[in-house]
């Protein structure tokens, strides 16, 4: 008996150094594929990823689209004055189709008034909007002020559309009346003639005084502007 626990503690006890070497090699193994897991989760490649979210080009691109408007160009590129006596540089209308007309207050066609306020109703915002300048070149048909002028507008057709310094219309009087003389090869020849002006201020459609705000000529010009 004696004999055989001697025999047996050798064998036991190598099995228990048997199944600590197990368990002990098992938790290595465990231990490198634990050890190996971060360095894939750290994945150097994702973590470039927020260089290329950055696009400096987009960036960059689109600063330059934000300072496009500021370039005035062709008949947007003058200065002007408003009816007012204030500063209206042309620069304002860029991007925007125009209809330019040389109004006058005592003329049989002053009741166009009433049509182009509501064509500025119906179209005025972001790309379209009427311009009235006031001239007494025709049959000395607007000899007001600039006050009586913008009263009477208001309190005649409600006009809300911008309205500029009364002017001459004959070459050399008027900068802007010789760009869109220069663009259509027509000067107004009588009150409430029309020009269309692109959103670029580089093209022009003329319309005699005849051509009402609700004719569909003037306003498939204004819609094809629109449309470019």
């Amino acid at each position: 008996m004696r004999n055989d626990l001697l025999l047996s503690l050798p064998l036991l006890t190598a099995l228990v150094a048997c199944g600590s070497t197990t368990d002990a090699s098992s938790g290595d193994v465990q231990g490198a594929d634990a050890a190996s897991t971060p360095a894939a989760a750290s994945t150097p490649a994702a973590a470039s990823t927020p260089a290329a979210a950055s696009t400096p080009a987009a960036s960059s691109s689109a600063a330059a689209a934000g300072e496009a408007p500021a370039a005035a160009s062709g008949l947007y590129a003058l200065d002007a004055t408003a009816l007012g006596g204030g500063a209206m540089p042309l620069s304002s209308l860029q991007g925007k189709v125009t209809v330019f007309v040389n109004v006058a207050s005592k003329c049989g066609y002053t009741p166009q008034y009433a049509g182009l306020q509501k064509l500025q109703e119906e179209l005025g915002g972001d790309d379209f909007t009427v311009v009235g300048i006031p001239s007494n070149d025709f049959g000395r048909q607007e000899p007001g002020s600039a006050e009586e002028i913008q009263a009477f507008c208001q309190e005649n057709y409600g006009v809300t559309f911008p309205m500029l310094a009364k002017t001459g219309t004959k070459e050399g009087n008027s900068p802007i009346f010789d760009g869109l003389a220069n663009m259509t090869g027509e000067r107004p020849n009588w009150n409430f003639c029309k020009y269309v002006v692109s959103k670029d201020g580089t093209e022009a459609r003329f319309f005699k005084s005849g051509a009402g705000p609700e004719g569909s000529d003037l306003r498939d010009a204004i819609a094809a502007f629109r449309g470019q």
